[in-house]
């Protein structure tokens, strides 16, 4: 994979999931402008590192995938729910909601990619 094709996966998975963990927060009847520029801000940290460390164990490896997503995703949710208790005004269960936002978000993934092959 060539620089300009791996900056546009991130950039693509970073802009999906925005979009449909910012369409979690709205659906979840959230409405304060600080939390959803946090979600923003705490998928930036988490998002890029997921996604791109995920490939590169799954390139130089030949782990089972849930080997390697389980690992990965936890630490989004973990880190996710953490920002979102600490700076958060509206999480009234943090990390129940960075669990749902992300397996939500996850899901839609599975399927796009299902749709496109």
């Amino acid at each position: 994979m060539n620089i300009k094709a791996l900056l546009f996966s991130l950039g693509f998975s970073l802009s999906l999931t925005v979009a449909i963990e910012s369409g979690v927060f709205l659906l979840a009847g959230k409405r304060d402008k600080k939390d959803l520029l946090l979600l923003l801000l705490v998928n930036v940290l988490t998002n890029p590192i997921v996604v791109l460390s995920f490939w590169l164990v799954a390139l130089y490896t030949d782990w089972n995938t849930y080997i390697i997503l389980i690992p990965h995703e936890s630490f989004a949710v973990l880190t996710e729910g953490y920002y979102y208790k600490k700076y958060g005004n509206c999480f009234r269960r943090p990390y129940l909601f960075s669990l749902a936002a992300n397996m939500v978000s996850f899901w839609v993934g599975e399927l796009i990619q299902l749709v496109w092959r």
